[in-house]
C-alpha cells in the first residue's frame, strides 16, 4: 500500500454537492417547522445539534472522497464507484425487502431514470477527475455546483433568480477559474471533468424537483440506486480487477463513510434550519486540505485558497440572498431579495 500512496500524489474528494442543493431546494426545512427523526420530535432549539451533524457529516465526505483518491493509485475510477454504489444497492434491497415493490411505482419512469444517470455520471467524472488533480481543487471546484441549480431552475423551471444572485453566480465561476487556472502549467483537463460533474450533479437536483411533486422520496431514492448499479455493471467486466485483502476494509471504510455522510445530512437538514446549517459544507476544505497534506503529502498553494475563499463566499451570500427570497415569499412583512 505505500507504494500507491506514493504513487496517488496530489489530493481530492467524492459528494457534498448534496449539501449545499439539497439546502437550497428546501431553504426553511427542519426546526423552523419542527421534524421527526429517528422516532424523535425535534423544535427550533435543535439547530446546535443540526450543526453539529453537518459538520460530522463533512467530516465523512472527506473520508471518503480521501479513500476513493487513494484507491485510485490501484483501481479504476469506474469501480470504485460501482463498489460504491453495490453499497447502496444492497441498502435498497433491505428497503424493498421490508416495505414491499410497492416503493418502485412511479408516475414519472423516464425522468427518474434520466435522474438516475445524472447521478450516475457526476460520481463517475468526479472520481476519474481525482487520479489526476488533488484533493483540496477538486473538492472546492465541486463547490460550484450549487451555482448550476438557480441558472438551471431559472431555464428549465422559470424560477426567477435576481441580480445579487446572478452577480453572486458570476464571481463564484470566478472563483473556480482561478483555481482551475486554463493556460498556466499546473492546469490540467480533469479538472473541467469536476465542472461536469458538478453540472450533472445540480442537473439532478433540479429533476428531483420536478419529481417532488408526485413522488415520494424513497421512490426516487431506489430508483436512483437501481439505475446506478445497472449502468456501472455495464462496465464493470472491462475494468474490474480482483480487490487485494488487504483493500477490502479500505472499500467498506469508502462506502460507510459515504452512507453515513448522506444519512447525516439528511438528519441535520430535518431538525434544523438549512440556512442555519448548509455554511457547514464548506468546512469540509479544512478537512481535504488536512487530508491531503497527512495522506498525500501535498498542500494548496495560494492561488487555490483564494479561489475557493472566493466561492465560499459567493455560495454563502448566494444561500442568505435566497433565503431573503423564501423570508419575503411566506412571512408577514417582505424582504426585497433582488
Amino acid at each position: 500500500m505505500d507504494d500507491r500512496r506514493a504513487a496517488a500524489g496530489p489530493a481530492r474528494f467524492l459528494s457534498p454537492f448534496a449539501c449545499a442543493t439539497v439546502a437550497r431546494d428546501n431553504p426553511d426545512t427542519g426546526g423552523a417547522a419542527m421534524a421527526k427523526a429517528g422516532g424523535l420530535v425535534f423544535a427550533p432549539s435543535s439547530n446546535p445539534t443540526g450543526i453539529v451533524l453537518m459538520a460530522l457529516a463533512m467530516f465523512f465526505f472527506a473520508s471518503a472522497d480521501t479513500i476513493a483518491k487513494f484507491m485510485t493509485a490501484g483501481y479504476h475510477p469506474m469501480q470504485i464507484v460501482g463498489i460504491r454504489q453495490l453499497g447502496l444497492f444492497v441498502g435498497a434491497l433491505v428497503y424493498l425487502s421490508i416495505k414491499g415493490l410497492s416503493k418502485l411505482r412511479s408516475r414519472r419512469p423516464g425522468l427518474q431514470f434520466l435522474r438516475g444517470v445524472c447521478a450516475t455520471l457526476s460520481a463517475a467524472l468526479f472520481v476519474i477527475a481525482l487520479s489526476f488533480i488533488p484533493l483540496t481543487d477538486a473538492a472546492s471546484i465541486a463547490f460550484a455546483a450549487p451555482f448550476f441549480v438557480p441558472i438551471l431552475g431559472y431555464l428549465l423551471l422559470g424560477e426567477p433568480v435576481g441580480v445579487r444572485r446572478w452577480a453572486a453566480i458570476v464571481v463564484g465561476f470566478i472563483g473556480t477559474l482561478i483555481i482551475i487556472r486554463p493556460g498556466f502549467e499546473s492546469f490540467h483537463p480533469a479538472y473541467f471533468l469536476v465542472v461536469l460533474a458538478a453540472f450533472l450533479f445540480a442537473a439532478r437536483q433540479v429533476i428531483s424537483r420536478i419529481l417532488g411533486a408526485t413522488e415520494p422520496t424513497a421512490t426516487t431514492v431506489l430508483f436512483t440506486a437501481l439505475t446506478s448499479v445497472a449502468l456501472l455493471a455495464l462496465v464493470q467486466p472491462f475494468v474490474w480487477r480482483p480487490v487485494a485483502a488487504g483493500d477490502v476494509w479500505l472499500f467498506v471504510l469508502y462506502a460507510a463513510a459515504a452512507g453515513l455522510g448522506e444519512f447525516l445530512v439528511i438528519k441535520a437538514l430535518e431538525i434544523a434550519e438549512a440556512v442555519v446549517v448548509a455554511p457547514l459544507q464548506y468546512t469540509m476544505i479544512f478537512w481535504t486540505t488536512g487530508f491531503s497534506f497527512f495522506v498525500f503529502d501535498a498542500m494548496p498553494d495560494t492561488v487555490t485558497f483564494a479561489g475557493a475563499a472566493i466561492i465560499i463566499a459567493s455560495g454563502i451570500y448566494s444561500l442568505y440572498r435566497e433565503h431573503l427570497a423564501h423570508q419575503r415569499a411566506v412571512g408577514p412583512r417582505g424582504v426585497d431579495s433582488k
